[in-house]
């Protein structure tokens, strides 16, 4: 009996977070994601971004939570300093044996405004924006319900679940999010960045039921950090981001130690990053707990960057999963070609 407790404990903590949005360890390799503000913002003309993630399996087996994107984004320069961007996001995420899924697919635009600074070093403002569309789904069928345990530990379900029809098992809505970044540049290998942003601006109803009311909370997300060379082949990546939705909130922080490989001497520089860091967010209960410990590598060559990571659960759920968490892997390719180069944006 612990251990159907134990395993009912997890599944409803994970529909719990699930309710809430997705979320990649590797917050800085899906900018788009992270800020609508960050559209067009790099050192390259346009961007390619995928990131997938898979969470759990060692507890849900094939039903483990899967997660994954794919965006693209380019920079448009506009008069001597300044730049429009433009992108296109498109991500799913599936949890559990019910196949509760979100698809969606978003278009994103900003604009960077130099505030001041000369060729090489300088400091921007960026607004952004995003409008979408998202399909949600849940395949009612593989629903299990407290009516059908057959009170001896087992489930049957050839008994009634007890539990109301509803009116649907999948609808669609209407997205929208907007965001601000500063980030200052003080050379190709130091820089500093600070942003905000705010997602689900039109709280679109998420309920299953034509006659009923959920509105999904909107999200905001304050991010920062920056890359600093403490000499010529060894520096600090660091990064944090706080995200709070309706009751729940969550802070990612961290650094990254990075070894340039070729000094940084030229376009084709390599670098090779590993870092430690930590998820905080809080219990239904409103306490604290520290998650999990994220491990991460990352690998820059040339226009291609190649990041791995892995959460080690540290939160009562462990128990359940023996301490395994779920493993993100991303992958970044731009594209540069002929380009007008002033101030070199932050590396994301």
């Amino acid at each position: 009996m612990k251990l159907v407790h134990t395993l009912c404990f997890v599944i409803l903590f994970a529909f719990s977070l699930q309710a809430q949005d997705i979320h990649f360890s590797q917050f800085y390799m899906s900018p788009l994601n992270l800020n609508p503000a960050m559209t067009g913002v790099m050192n390259c003309n346009s961007r390619i971004a995928l990131n997938y993630r898979s969470q759990w399996a060692s507890v849900l087996g094939s039903n483990a939570f899967q997660t994954y994107s794919v965006s693209y984004d380019q920079r448009i320069a506009v008069g001597r300093n300044d730049f429009f961007g433009v992108g296109g996001t498109f991500w799913g995420d599936r949890a559990g044996e019910a196949s509760f899924a979100t698809t969606t697919g978003k278009l994103s635009a900003s604009y960077s405004k130099k505030l001041g600074g000369a060729r090489d070093y300088g400091n921007y403002l960026v607004a952004g924006a995003e409008v979408g569309a998202a399909q949600r789904s849940l395949d009612f069928l593989a629903l299990r319900w407290g009516s059908q345990h057959d009170g001896d530990g087992g489930f049957n379900g050839g008994l009634p679940s007890g539990e109301n029809t509803l009116d649907r098992d999948e609808f669609l809505f209407s997205d929208m999010a907007a965001g601000l970044l500063w980030f200052m540049v003080f050379d190709e290998n130091n820089s500093l960045y600070a942003g905000g942003a705010l997602h689900h601006l039109n709280r679109a109803n998420q309920s299953f039921d034509l006659e009923g009311e959920d509105l999904l909370y909107t999200r905001f997300t304050a991010h920062a950090g920056g890359e600093f060379m403490l000499n010529r082949r060894f520096g600090l990546v660091p990064g944090a981001i706080l995200m709070t939705q309706g009751p729940s909130f969550q802070v990612n922080a961290g650094t990254n130690l990075k070894f340039l490989l070729d000094a940084g001497r030229n376009a084709a520089s390599q670098a090779f990053q590993v870092g430690i860091w930590t998820r905080v967010s809080n219990r239904l209960d409103s306490s604290v707990l520290t998650d999990a410990i994220i491990l991460s590598t990352r690998f820059d060559y040339e226009n291609f960057a190649l990041g791995f990571s892995y959460d080690i659960n540290t939160s009562d759920l462990r128990v359940a999963t023996d301490g395994n968490g779920g493993f993100e892997l991303s992958l970044q390719y731009k594209i540069c070609g002929s380009q007008r180069r002033g101030v070199y944006c932050p590396q994301f």
